[in-house]
């Protein structure tokens, strides 16, 4: 997926005793206060809860993909840091602690500052507009990498890893390599390999997984036959999780190194069946985990501007009600499923929403 190690390396300072270390960890706080004092004062207009241009939802909905009912669950397991300033820096703790005010219903709105303090100590840049696939990718190892019980994070990948096996074959002397690989997003192109848009979510599925010739200057050199010679790149379905985020690649590299947004639009069904979807060929996996296949969406995040500036927005389908909500800033109501569909995109509208992240649940027999 891409993730840089977790591995932490010990302290090299010797051991001092408990009074000793938490007069040490006072004396720490007093100092991270006054470096942060200057950024304290600045993140409220940047995360400030009625700020339109930058709002709470707008840098943060990537948590929309994190924060389920398992993940939730999860959070509560985490072993609290012991002081202060570990508490400040911990992103677990700090998501359960705007998860907690969230929950308690006492307040329209809450702002979480100190979450974005806690990840710009992380060096995660709070002051400019975020790729939300990429910035739930940030989220998700910073997670990982702070939650000390092992079985808790191998439980919370299970939630979300996408595995697939990557085939290349070559074209000359029919060798071929394998290679599973684990993704935290399903990246899915919107344009095919004649640059013609996609017209649905299940022609991007199809375009993902549909075997590639790798010839001219994408040839690959084969062990082989010592030399580079065309290879047949594909791609086949290992095992999809329990909650599925789909990537929608909207935003386009020229050749000039100019990136645009492609707005088109691209409709997205409640309900998706893999097995209607994929062919024998483009899957690698047993019945039991193939009977598994079928999704109903849970949430989207939509994107509204351009590459340069813009807004995050999620709807979210409530798995009590079977209702859907538009968290936009400090304000959440009540939608339809047609305001949802708003989100598929026109290619008339540089401005509009379109759904940058589909966040879909299996479906369960019952």
């Amino acid at each position: 997926m891409g993730q840089r190690s977790g591995r932490q390396e010990r302290s090299k300072k010797p051991e001092m005793s408990l009074s000793e270390n938490m007069k040490a960890e006072e004396e720490d706080d007093r100092e991270e206060n006054k470096e942060l004092k200057t950024k304290d004062q600045r993140l409220p207009l940047v995360f400030g809860v009625a700020d339109l241009k930058n709002g709470v939802v707008s840098n943060t909905s990537p948590l929309c993909c994190l924060i389920t009912i398992r993940v939730t669950s999860s959070l509560y397991r985490i072993t609290v840091p012991p002081y202060a300033s570990l508490k400040r820096n911990n992103v677990p703790y700090q998501m359960l602690l705007l998860l907690e005010k969230m929950q308690s219903g006492k307040q329209k709105a809450v702002s979480p500052i100190d979450l974005a303090m806690c990840l710009s100590t992380h060096r995660v840049n709070m002051f400019i507009q975020h790729d939300a696939a990429q910035l739930f990718l940030t989220l998700w190892n910073l997670v990982k990498r702070q939650m000390k019980d092992q079985d808790l994070v191998t439980k919370l990948s299970d939630l979300y890893t996408i595995c697939v096996q990557e085939h290349l074959a070559c074209q000359i002397c029919s060798s071929e390599m394998k290679r599973n690989s684990n993704m935290l997003t399903l990246p899915l192109p919107v344009l095919d390999s004649n640059s013609h848009m996609l017209k649905t979510l299940e022609d991007c599925l199809q375009c993902f997984f549909h075997p590639e010739e790798l010839t001219g200057h994408n040839m690959c050199f084969c062990e082989y036959c010592d030399k580079k010679t065309p290879f047949l790149q594909s791609m086949k379905l290992v095992h999809l999780p329990q909650t599925l985020t789909i990537h929608l690649k909207r935003f386009c590299f020229e050749r000039s190194t100019n990136v645009y947004k492609l707005s088109h639009c691209l409709p997205f069904p409640q309900e998706l069946d893999f097995n209607a979807v994929l062919t024998e060929q483009q899957s690698q996996a047993h019945g039991s985990e193939k009977a598994a296949w079928r999704y109903e969406i849970f949430a989207v995040v939509a994107h509204s501007g351009s590459t340069n500036s813009g807004h995050y927005c999620a709807y979210i389908r409530s798995l009590t009600e079977c209702k859907w909500y538009c968290f936009n800033d400090s304000t959440v109501c009540q939608v339809s499923w047609d305001d949802v569909k708003c989100t598929y995109g026109h290619s008339d509208l540089n401005w509009g929403q379109t759904a940058y992240l589909l966040i879909y649940m299996k479906k369960h027999p019952q």
